[in-house]
């Protein structure tokens, strides 16, 4: 055999390593554009959840008003958490917003709470609505936050995963932070209590 046929068959494996390797570069650099576009639409829909719950909240406090005006320290603690969550709204991703729709959480819990001792209040249609569909909108935040939470595994996973973390780091992917409830969201919702409409 020649030098210049063994020169052309390592030259052509050569070039057949290269359309390899830049294949596979190709095909795991949209693999982690797929499941980052997962992470931002699953975020998407978090948000539009919790947007939700902040535009319910003001009705919620007005109605607890006209039953129980006096009762002001529950009032006033779920209108500052519910201000403190739409400030951190203005933030990119979970980080910041998980500590203030704890905080939230846990004051309209005890803002629902009170419904106890106002029989009235417990009794009347537009408060009753109103707890059902923030009960529903619980319940599809904690949905959305499933899926992300399962999203963003899948990218992290994809992202720190040989050989795929070469094309990650080169290409600027990095981790991203999931939704994770707060100490008191662990336990029960606290925007459910006996008499409630879901």
């Amino acid at each position: 055999m020649s030098s210049g046929v063994v020169a052309g068959l390592v030259g052509g494996l050569l070039c057949l390593l290269v359309a390899a390797v830049l294949g596979w570069a190709m095909i795991a650099y949209n693999r982690l554009v797929r499941r980052r576009n997962q992470v931002q639409a699953s975020w998407a829909q978090i948000d539009v959840q919790l947007s939700r719950r902040h535009d319910l909240i003001p009705n919620l406090v007005e109605t607890v008003k006209g039953y129980a005006s006096h009762e002001r320290d529950a009032l006033t603690a779920v209108s500052a958490a519910r201000s403190g969550a739409l400030a951190a709204a203005t933030t990119p991703g979970p980080t910041g917003r998980a500590g203030a729709e704890t905080v939230l959480t846990e004051a309209v819990g005890r803002l629902l709470a009170l419904a106890e001792a106002y029989p009235d209040l417990r009794a009347d249609q537009n408060f009753a609505a109103l707890q059902a569909e923030l009960s529903r909108t619980e319940d599809r935040i904690a949905y959305a936050r499933q899926f992300y939470n399962s999203a963003v595994q899948t990218y992290n996973t994809t992202v720190q995963s040989v050989p795929t973390n070469l094309i990650a780091g080169a290409a600027g992917f990095r981790t991203r932070d999931y939704f994770e409830a707060g100490t008191g969201e662990r336990g029960a919702v606290g925007v459910r209590f006996p008499g409630g409409g879901s």
